[in-house]
């Protein structure tokens, strides 16, 4: 029997509305073997996906192939414009970035130059992560992308070096915090600045069926706060947990005779820690959010009100 035509993939395949649906789906969203498949394989699954959207079913395909290709499809192609993204800010790729980023920035923290490096590194995948899940069809401007850089890596160097000098006459254990609060400052300016033309003009809001009311920048604040604290939430296992156990490992003999597993086993502790809280986090807030029409901006109340007096809830795209 052919699958029906009925099946809505461009909804998530489990339940959104539960903490543990909106798990699932980001489990396979930053599944890093997303990275390895060939750009046929995501060929493929775009045509499955599209051919069922048009309509059509292939003959033979199983509902698990098609929930398959389409979350292939959703590792690699923007949900807005349909474009390939840049390998390195897909979500696939960010467990295997960040663990090698954060991981060298937890080892390398006492020198200054390190402490500048590895924060400029952080921004930069920043920059290109934002850029590239950026939501709606909102084009970023090259001058408002260099803006959001430029002041979102002076943030986190900022943070680090100030925090770096305060934190000198306190116990060692202290001085491994300062990434964290370096990269959690850094979230507050990157993610708002990355999306301020979201800010300035809105984010599209759409009844829940999916019609286009309109852009409410009042969407768009809870948006990015949500974003901001998601992302924050990404990183805090992977900053506080393996400082803790790098520290005690410190004091034995095992790391002093091999010093050089000191950054390997930073990263690995790293990694360990985000392959869980990246997808846990991601699933703090549902990913199509809503809030009611009586928080929205009066004016745009206003025109929802005319055309629909009844609605009650609005819904967006809150990005990533």
């Amino acid at each position: 029997p052919s699958l029906p035509a009925t099946i809505n993939i461009r909804e998530p395949r489990w339940d959104q509305s539960t903490f543990q649906g909106r798990a699932k789906h980001f489990f396979m969203v930053t599944d890093p073997r997303n990275l390895l498949l060939s750009g046929a394989t995501l060929e493929e699954a775009r045509r499955v996906v599209e051919d069922y959207r048009a309509g059509t079913v292939p003959p033979g395909l199983t509902e698990d192939q098609l929930w398959r290709a389409k979350y292939i499809y959703d590792s690699a192609f923007h949900p807005d414009t349909g474009e390939k993204m840049l390998l390195v800010g897909r979500m696939s790729a960010q467990v295997p970035m960040n663990m090698t980023i954060t991981g060298c920035m937890l080892t390398f923290y006492r020198t200054t130059p390190a402490v500048l490096f590895w924060q400029w590194v952080n921004q930069s995948f920043n920059a290109i992560v934002n850029y590239t899940n950026r939501s709606g069809d909102a084009p970023i401007t090259p001058s408002q992308l260099g803006t959001a850089y430029v002041s979102a890596t002076t943030g986190a160097v900022v943070t680090a070096l100030g925090l770096k000098s305060l934190t000198k006459h306190l116990p060692a254990i202290i001085g491994r915090y300062v990434p964290f609060a370096a990269v959690a400052a850094a979230n507050c300016i990157n993610i708002p600045l990355m999306r301020q033309r979201e800010l300035k003009l809105g984010i599209p809001i759409t009844d829940e069926n999916g019609n286009r009311l309109g852009e409410s920048t009042a969407a768009a604040q809870k948006a990015i706060f949500q974003v901001v604290v998601s992302r924050i939430g990404m990183a805090a296992p992977a900053m506080a947990i393996p400082p803790v156990i790098m520290n005690a490992l410190e004091k034995r003999a095992f790391l002093k005779r091999y010093p050089y597993l000191n950054a390997p086993l930073q990263v690995g502790l790293v990694g360990l820690c985000l392959v869980f809280a990246t997808p846990l986090c991601c699933a703090l807030f549902p990913q199509k959010s809503s809030m009611p029409v009586s928080r929205l901006e009066p004016e745009v109340q206003a025109r929802i009100r005319e055309k629909d007096p009844q609605l009650e809830t609005v819904y967006f795209n809150k990005g990533l």
